[in-house]
């Protein structure tokens, strides 16, 4: 190669540099916007992991809500058991695209 080409490949690559850079900053300063609903969404993933790993304390739970309020615990059960489906309904279409 002849040397004002390298010069020019390398003045190219010394722009492109900056300009990652600069387009990065502007990326991290648009999202912090995302900061707190991304957060939010970690809490819940890891409470939903916390409820894996003691199904024994949310069926305690239950089972305390059911024996002082019958009716009420039978109708939030019947919502979170459609709630429930509608989410594995999803999921598997989800899945399938």
């Amino acid at each position: 190669m002849n040397r004002a080409r390298e010069l020019a490949l390398a003045r190219r690559q010394q722009r492109l540099i900056f300009r990652s850079a600069e387009l990065r900053h502007r990326w991290a300063v648009a999202a912090d916007g995302l900061r707190p609903p991304l957060a939010a969404a970690d809490r819940v993933v890891d409470a939903g992991r916390w409820v894996q790993a003691h199904p024994e304390a949310v069926l305690a739970g239950a089972l305390v809500v059911l024996l002082m309020r019958p009716r009420r615990a039978l109708r939030w059960g019947l919502k979170l058991w459609s709630g429930w489906r509608l989410w594995q309904r999803l999921r598997r279409e989800l899945q399938r695209r």
